[in-house]
C-alpha cells in the first residue's frame, strides 16, 4: 500500500510524493488523515513569510487536522486502534522546566511543529508521539473537529481570560478564532458578549454563536468591558480591544500582527492597570478543554468550514481570501 504527501520544497515551490506509510515507532501512532484545515500560517509558509525560526523546507504542511489512528508503535495502548483523534502539534522534550510545569508552547529545548518542521497532515497519513494524541467520543464529526486546533488555541485564550458568569465580555476579530472565542465566552454566562469587526458580513454568524451585540471597529465602542479577547492578529485589533476595556480590565491577544508594529501605549495600560496576557499554541490543558467543551456540543464548528477541497486544491487554497479550507487526501 503506497501513501501519498504534499511536500512544500520552497516557498511557493510543492509536489506530491508517493511512499509506503511509515511505520510508527515505540511511543508513536500512525494515523489515517480525515481533513487537514487551512490557516493564515500554512500561507505564510507557502509564501515565504514565515519566521526563519519557526519553518523549515522541504515540509509537509498541516498542523491542523482530524483522523482515525490505524497503527500504534511498541509501548502504546492498542485500545486507541480505531479511535477518531486529534492532536498537539508542538513538538515539546517534556524534561524542561516550563514542560514540567505544563507550559509546552513554552519549551526551551527549540521550536518543533507538526507542519512547519517536522511532517505534517497533507498527506493520507501522519506519524506523531502517542502523548500529543486527544481522542474524540466515538460518534465525532471528523469533518468540524479538523477545526479544533484552532480551538485549543481559542480555549488557551478562554482560559486565561478567566471570564466569570455576569461579567461584560467582548471579542475583537470575525474569523475563525473570533467565532470560535465568541462560543468559549457565550459558555461562560456573560451579562453582556460583544463583537468587534471590520464590516458586518458575520453579524448573524456572531449572534448565532451567542452574541449579544455587534459593532464595527469604525464606530464608536465603549469602554467598560470586563474582559476582551483579541483574535484578528493585528496592532490596530490589540487597541481597539485595549480601549474596549474598563480599568483594571482583561486583556487577551491571540493574533500575531507583522514584526515592529506599533502595539499598545503602556503609560495607558500602566495607569488603567490593565492586565495583558498572550496566547502562542496551546498547551495539553487548553486542548483538554477545547475537547471536553466540543464532545459536549458546546462548539459548532462546521460553520466555519467555507471550502472542502481534494489536496490537489492546494494552490486554490493558498490563495488569500480563500476562507477557512479544509483539504481530504
Amino acid at each position: 500500500m503506497t501513501g501519498r504527501a504534499l511536500v512544500l520544497d520552497a516557498p511557493g515551490s510543492y509536489h506530491f510524493e508517493e511512499a509506503e506509510p511509515a511505520a510508527p515507532g515505540p511511543g508513536e501512532v500512525r494515523v489515517r488523515v480525515h481533513a487537514s484545515g487551512v490557516c493564515g500560517s500554512d500561507r505564510e509558509l507557502y509564501q515565504g513569510t514565515r519566521p526563519a525560526g519557526y519553518v523549515r523546507y522541504p515540509v509537509v504542511p498541516g498542523h491542523e487536522w482530524s483522523g482515525t489512528v490505524e497503527a500504534v508503535g511498541h509501548g502504546v495502548p492498542e485500545a486507541l486502534l480505531g479511535r477518531k483523534t486529534v492532536g498537539e502539534g508542538f513538538r515539546n522534550c517534556q524534561v524542561c522546566a516550563r514542560c514540567h510545569a505544563g507550559e509546552t508552547t513554552l519549551c526551551t529545548a527549540g521550536y518543533e511543529e507538526t507542519g512547519f518542521t517536522q511532517p505534517g497532515a497533507m498527506a493520507d497519513t501522519l506519524v506523531l508521539p502517542a502523548r500529543l494524541l486527544h481522542p474524540l467520543a466515538d460518534g465525532a464529526d471528523l469533518t468540524a473537529a479538523a477545526l479544533l486546533e484552532p480551538a485549543a488555541c481559542v480555549a488557551a485564550a478562554a482560559l486565561k481570560a478567566e471570564a466569570r458568569p455576569g461579567e461584560r465580555v467582548a471579542v475583537v476579530g470575525t474569523g475563525t478564532l473570533g467565532m470560535i472565542a465568541v462560543q468559549f465566552l457565550a459558555a461562560a454566562s456573560p451579562a453582556e458578549l460583544l463583537v468587534v469587526g471590520l464590516g458586518r458580513d458575520r453579524e448573524k454568524l456572531a449572534h448565532d454563536f451567542g452574541a449579544t451585540s455587534f459593532r464595527t471597529a469604525d464606530e464608536p465602542l465603549p469602554d467598560d468591558f470586563d474582559v476582551v479577547i483579541e483574535a484578528a492578529g493585528s496592532a490596530d485589533a490589540a487597541r481597539t480591544g485595549a480601549g474596549l476595556l474598563r480599568r483594571g480590565g482583561r486583556l487577551v491577544l491571540t493574533g500575531l500582527p507583522a514584526p515592529g508594529a506599533t502595539g499598545l501605549d503602556p503609560t495607558d495600560l500602566v495607569v488603567r492597570q490593565t492586565e495583558v496576557r498572550t496566547v502562542f499554541g496551546a498547551p495539553p490543558a487548553a486542548w483538554a478543554h477545547a475537547v471536553r467543551a466540543f464532545d459536549a456540543g458546546l462548539l459548532d464548528l462546521l460553520p466555519l468550514v467555507t471550502h472542502r477541497l481534494p489536496l490537489e486544491g492546494f494552490a486554490e487554497a493558498m490563495a488569500p481570501g480563500a476562507g477557512k479550507v479544509l483539504l481530504h487526501p
